[in-house]
């Protein structure tokens, strides 16, 4: 049996944060090949540090996605994220691109061929989860993470702030009662200021309106604990501070510790590589389970081989909180949706630039966008899991 009355914690991180930095170039890669030829293959890795930036991977696409004009592009979201530092500056960092051909090996097994469907771009296992803590359907504690960052970055991008970086980190600590959640106990901010002579009460009196507006109302008492810039000064921030690698957050990205993780990064990989396109394929299942009224919470499991087109395994786990049978619902659902890597990118429609964007403040809990981003958050499968019940 579950507890019902307990603490748990969260964190995130911004834009800014080092490996951030480099989720969002990866992304950038894979939107600007995905722009030109929506079937290209894309596994882009990058480093960032002091001044330098290090793109690597394999590519499948057109000529026309030149190495120059990928340096223009990492440069423009270096200048987006808001990087004029003299350790980090997008105008003056180095880049080096280091993208080379895919394998030929992993192609022959993953392309479609004579009778043989499109296979999955590796082996893996991929989670989805929902649940009715916010009306996102999603875990408390880091979906207001997430917003408590996203509001200091938009903020910071308005102007409404001249004294805020881009680096920055959030945690809350959400006290559940009786299984819901009620208030933060604790919440935690560390973000870069660009004055040198700001104190930590400095940093708390511009950071804590953004705080406040971020959490539902009453959720911050007396006695919630605060600790703002704990440390003291954080002036040197970003790539400049600590060296950023793409897909070293993968638990901010996705449910903040409240449901398991696969161990795939998102960012980097066109949606042909099932650690991407499977887990919102997951995601969008678990989502329509809950919104459907069939359960208050949802993990769901699939589990995948590499050349192998459809998955080896449907799980599902309504967590005592099901109206219906759990093995009847695994059977539903893959029939309501085809989750071979093919039907996810064409039922999702995920062959699209719609990458960068996913790539600070969570893949998951974000509306649907009329372009089609965010389209794993959608709950039009419903009625279709509810009548193949």
């Amino acid at each position: 049996m579950s507890r019902a009355s307990y603490l748990f914690t969260s964190e995130s991180v911004s834009e800014g944060h080092p490996d951030k930095v480099c989720d969002r170039i990866s992304d950038t890669v894979v939107d600007a090949y995905l722009r030109v030829m929506p079937e290209a293959r894309v596994a882009c890795e990058t480093l960032a540090t002091t001044n330098r930036v290090v793109i690597a991977g394999e590519v499948r696409g057109p000529d026309s996605v030149t190495a120059d004009k990928i340096e223009g592009m990492v440069r423009d979201a270096i200048r987006d994220i808001g990087y004029e530092q003299d350790g980090f500056h997008w105008q003056h960092a180095v880049v080096e691109i280091l993208l080379h051909k895919q394998s030929a090996d992993i192609a022959q097994g993953v392309d479609a061929a004579g009778n043989k469907d499109e296979g999955a771009g590796d082996q893996g296992i991929m989670f989805g989860y929902a649940c009715r803590e916010t009306p996102e359907l999603m875990p408390a504690p880091l979906y207001y993470a997430h917003r408590i960052l996203k509001r200091m970055a938009d903020a910071r991008h308005a102007g409404e702030t001249h004294m805020l970086g881009p680096d920055a980190k959030s945690q809350v600590t959400v006290q559940y009662k009786d299984g819901k959640p009620i208030g933060a106990t604790s919440i935690v901010v560390s973000t870069q200021h660009l004055d040198a002579d700001l104190t930590s009460h400095d940093v708390r009196a511009i950071v804590e309106p953004y705080v406040r507006e971020s959490l539902p109302d009453g959720w911050i008492t007396n006695a919630t604990e605060w600790h703002v810039n704990p440390t003291g000064k954080f002036v040197i921030g970003g790539p400049d501070g600590d060296t950023g690698l793409t897909g070293r957050k993968i638990i901010v990205d996705t449910y903040g510790g409240a449901a398991p993780h696969g161990g795939g990064a998102f960012s980097g990989k066109d949606p042909t590589k099932v650690d991407r396109s499977a887990a919102y394929a997951a995601r969008y299942l678990a989502k329509n389970v809950v919104a459907a009224g069939l359960a208050d919470r949802c993990t769901i499991q699939l589990a995948y081989a590499i050349g192998v087109s459809k998955p080896l395994s449907i799980y599902v786990d309504l967590h005592d909180t099901g109206k219906v049978p759990e093995d009847k619902l695994e059977k539903a659902l893959g029939e309501v949706m085809d989750l071979s890597p093919r039907g996810i990118r064409q039922h999702l429609n995920l062959n699209r630039p719609i990458y960068a964007r996913t790539s600070a403040y969570g893949h998951f809990g974000r509306p649907p966008e009329a372009d089609g981003g965010f389209s794993w958050e959608k709950t039009d499968l419903t009625g279709p899991i509810q009548k193949a019940l």
